[in-house]
């Protein structure tokens, strides 16, 4: 049910949220979809913008005016132009920002404002020309019916002009303003786009218009904006339409054998020379596929011998690197291999941890931080075995959402045990950021973070070969950077192993049984798509995992039962209370909905790292 009213509640919005494009001109007398912008009566006003341009013809010449006719501040107009002076002649066309304040008026939005005829005319020319098609005249004419063809001077219009607020879905998806352009000769949706430097799709869309589609002189379209408007004014019109006919001059037709039997000739040698092309082309698409075969080959051959990275000498602590006969990460067996770290003595490491001070060090099991080179650094112990693994996977990958190993130290006693020192990012692992309540986390670094992890996992599972299952991800192995962005830690260790070597079909992550039928690859990414939606869960509430099925049984509600009130109510009550409203409820219902999908017990049912991606894609 509540899926349901999720769905409702989006297609609702985003049609609300388009608008239709007339493409009848400014003095059709017909009234089409479009012709006004419609909008719900519940609809609060909003401040946006439309785009006039300079006319000396009608007097507008200067800010001056434009001010004047648009009942706004000129200060306004200058700041929002970059115009000097507001009696500086503006050059024929220069299109103008005005900001405007639009509301819902019965059924359509309008921007209102009243106009003082100054000689005689008609609404044609007042709406077309006065206003530049910014309402069409049958409106103004609607909006006036005492006033009879003619206007005579003196009298007083009331003038609704074009103009739309963005709906729920549009809000929700970042568009703060739609700003009222009217469409000239030339003008077209990619320089229009680049002229306010948006995506064609959106303008598009925002007009409900197809691909491909032609607008017209004299009508107007919305531009949705996610930030202040912009316009540049560097960008040029698109070349005036083709005519329907060109003007021709009749010449006698004459004959000559000689240039057409030139032309065959040529025709021929062009002919033979792509053919000529196309075979080289397919010849030299072929030997480089056999090339890169035999590369590929000649690499895995090398790692099945060697099947780790090189270490180097640090210059930090001046030590030469050790070698070892029997000890694969030897830098004399492994010097040809462009992955490299620093090579650290044992004191070196005994010396950023205070000698493994526990009180003031240790920050998990075998795990320490400390300072090498004024730069902080965690340094996990590990079994020599396990290393080799843990090096080899990082000389694999290369993602800015994975904590960075920087080096190796093969400690004492004949390498039994070695250390190895990762990155540690600024404000620590993300279960402590949840638990700070000094300094909380807010809802938009926690989708950010959301989105960051997925980003990770994703490439894991998608962007590297064998693919590869994390089977560790939960708040504390991922941490969190100065400017609040997500690294995921433990890559390569012995809880995460590749997607195609796992067979167990139950599967206890972050507290909560994730269960799993036989594992093959594709089976086995579906853990991670698991504890990532533990880790949702943790984001949303703030609590964390460990109290086992409490985050699990929390989200119940989502699977239905419960009116609509009473489940927006229960979302609430589940969210961190850190975060007082300072969220979107339909982001965290998004979410809430996002996660609840991610824990399904069958594994088959779980979304893909891609889908939630997508979704996830939206939000930042």
């Amino acid at each position: 049910m509540i899926y349901a009213l999720f769905l409702i509640w989006v297609a609702v919005s985003s049609s609300s949220a388009q608008q239709f494009y007339d493409p009848s001109g400014c003095s059709s007398d017909t009234s089409n979809q479009g012709s006004r912008y419609t909008c719900d009566s519940a609809q609060q006003p909003c401040r946006t913008f439309l785009v006039y341009r300079a006319n000396q013809h009608f007097g507008h010449q200067n800010l001056l005016n434009i001010s004047a006719l648009f009942q706004v501040e000129s200060d306004e107009l200058l700041d929002l132009n970059n115009i000097a002076s507001p009696l500086e002649t503006l050059k024929r066309g220069r299109e103008v920002l005005v900001p405007i304040i639009c509301s819902c008026s019965g059924e359509y939005f309008q921007a209102s404002l009243s106009y003082i005829v100054s000689e005689r005319t008609s609404f044609p020319e007042i709406a077309c020309g006065v206003f530049e098609g910014l309402l069409k005249s049958l409106t103004l004419l609607q909006e006036n019916p005492s006033q009879g063809t003619d206007v005579e001077t003196g009298v007083k219009l009331d003038v609704p002009l074009r103009c739309a607020c963005p709906g729920g879905f549009a809000r929700f998806n970042g568009v703060k303003y739609l700003v009222t352009y009217p469409i000239l000769e030339g003008d077209g949706i990619t320089p229009l786009s680049m002229k306010f430097s948006i995506a064609p799709e959106d303008l598009l869309a925002a007009n409900h218009l197809e691909p491909k589609s032609t607008v017209y002189p004299n009508t107007t379209v919305l531009v949705p904006l996610k930030s202040d408007p912009v316009i540049n004014l560097n960008v040029p019109d698109s070349p005036p339409p083709t005519p329907g006919f060109l003007p021709t001059i009749t010449v006698e037709k004459t004959k000559n054998t000689k240039l057409r039997k030139l032309y065959i000739a040529g025709s021929v040698v062009g002919f033979f020379l792509i053919v000529v092309a196309l075979l080289a082309c397919g010849f030299y698409v072929k030997a480089v596929k056999k090339w890169k075969g035999e590369r590929l080959q000649s690499f895995t051959d090398r790692n099945s011998v060697l099947s780790c990275s090189t270490a180097r000498s640090s210059p930090r602590s001046g030590q030469t690197g050790r070698s070892s006969t029997n000890s694969c990460l030897s830098p004399d067996l492994l010097a040809g291999i462009k992955f490299s770290l620093y090579n650290y003595g044992i004191e070196d490491i005994k010396r950023a941890t205070n000698d493994f001070n526990e009180d003031t060090n240790k920050i998990g099991e075998q795990v320490y931080k400390g300072l090498i080179d004024n730069e902080s650094v965690m340094i996990k112990q590990m079994r020599f075995e396990d290393t080799r693994q843990v090096i080899d996977m990082h000389s694999k990958i290369n993602h800015v959402n994975i904590v960075s190993l920087h080096g190796v130290c093969y400690g004492e006693n004949d390498f039994a045990w070695s250390y190895l020192i990762f990155e540690l990012p600024t404000n620590g692992c993300l279960r402590n950021c949840l638990s700070n309540q000094a300094n909380r986390l807010s809802w938009r670094r926690r989708t950010q973070i959301a989105f960051d992890v997925a980003t990770i996992l994703h490439y894991l599972h998608y962007c590297i070969f064998p693919s590869y299952a994390h089977m560790s991800v939960n708040s504390r192995n991922i941490y969190v950077t100065s400017k609040w962005r997500a690294k995921l830690a433990n890559i390569g260790s012995t809880l995460a192993i590749s997607a195609s070597s796992m067979n167990d079909k139950v599967v206890t992550v972050n507290g909560l049984v994730a269960p799993q039928n036989p594992m093959n690859e594709a089976a086995s990414v579906k853990v991670d798509v698991f504890a990532f939606g533990v880790v949702l869960l943790e984001l949303i509430s703030g609590k964390e995992a460990a109290q086992g099925t409490f985050l699990k049984d929390s989200i119940r509600f989502l699977g239905g039962g419960a009116n609509e009130g009473g489940c927006f109510e229960q979302l609430r009550s589940f969210i961190d209370p850190c975060l007082k409203n300072e969220y979107l409820i339909a982001e965290a219902l998004c979410l809430a909905i996002l996660a609840k999908a991610c824990i399904e017990d069958d594994p088959l049912r779980r979304p893909s790292m891609d889908d939630i991606l997508k979704v996830l894609g939206r939000m930042v």
